[in-house]
């Protein structure tokens, strides 16, 4: 994938196409030349997985679903040439949109449905925790907002979240 850049004062825009609906990735230049970077919403179901040309991505899987997202913005990172790992950036936040299990149905077992309710909380975060303290070790952990709406576009995947970081210049300069 090669992005489209579109520079406009402090912001560079990173998306896909001649007329995209919306950009991947937008990149703020701060006064002390600092960048805070906007990332797309993905779920780890088929967005992130046909950009990846991963095929291993099952059905509501966080454990899968959450890195495979985190890898799909550190390529995105690369290519812009920012960096080339997802650890050299600090997340701010992240905003994460859960949807209600596929499966089972709850109106057929309202029990099995809300044990994947409770499935799918505790895999995310453990998913995240896992996430941050074996790729991001040195760096906080982000702010995060959740939303819990019935759906999401990707009908594979459960959950859709987008994040802002900061690539903090002092940090990688030597």
């Amino acid at each position: 994938m090669t992005f489209q850049v579109k520079k406009r004062g402090k912001l560079t825009y990173y998306y896909e196409g001649d007329d995209p609906v919306l950009s991947n990735m937008v990149v703020e230049t701060l006064p002390d030349g600092d960048l805070r970077i906007c990332f797309s919403g993905l779920t780890g179901g088929y967005s992130a997985s046909g950009i990846l040309k991963l095929d291993d991505v099952t059905f509501m899987e966080p454990e899968i679903e959450i890195p495979l997202v985190f890898k799909c913005w550190e390529m995105w990172l690369q290519e812009a040439g920012i960096c080339q790992s997802i650890a050299d950036v600090d997340f701010v936040e992240i905003h994460a949109f859960g949807c209600q299990p596929k499966a089972p149905n709850p109106l057929v077992d309202p029990a099995g449905f809300i044990k994947e309710q409770e499935r799918l909380r505790e895999a995310y975060a453990r998913a995240y925790r896992k996430f941050f303290k074996e790729q991001c070790p040195d760096n906080g952990v982000p702010a995060r907002f959740t939303v819990h709406v019935v759906d999401v576009p990707d009908k594979a995947a459960s959950y859709e979240f987008y994040g802002t970081a900061l690539y903090q210049r002092a940090l990688h300069d030597s």
